[in-house]
């Protein structure tokens, strides 16, 4: 199953070193098989603050998402510049519905 690796950051003021590793995560990725699927796009806020923007690589499996966070040789790059928080989270299933959920919430709840 598909899983992502999902940030909210809020970059410093633009340098050397960022840009840098922007040119360079891509290498990190591809031996896991990783691809951009949001990247330096501005968000739409419709709720709540948000500041910052997203990033979001997707990955065949939560395994290689893993094994990809724990390889980036990089990210110290990333940490000392750009602030932010990053999650990994799996996927739902093709045909996957929600009604489904509920149901199975609703009876685990006694509902």
């Amino acid at each position: 199953m598909a899983a992502y690796a999902i940030a909210h950051i809020r970059p410093e003021t633009m340098n050397d070193e960022i840009l840098d590793y922007i040119e360079r995560i891509q290498s990190t990725m591809d031996p896991f098989e990783g691809r951009f699927l949001v990247h330096g796009k501005e968000v739409e806020v419709l709720e709540g603050p948000f500041p910052g923007t997203v990033v979001m690589i997707g990955f065949p499996d939560i395994e290689r998402a893993r094994a990809w966070y724990a390889s980036e040789a990089i990210l110290p790059q990333r940490t000392r510049h750009i602030a932010g928080e990053v999650i990994l989270v799996e996927g739902v299933p093709a045909g996957y519905d929600a009604t489904k959920t509920a149901a199975a919430m609703r009876a685990a709840a006694g509902l």
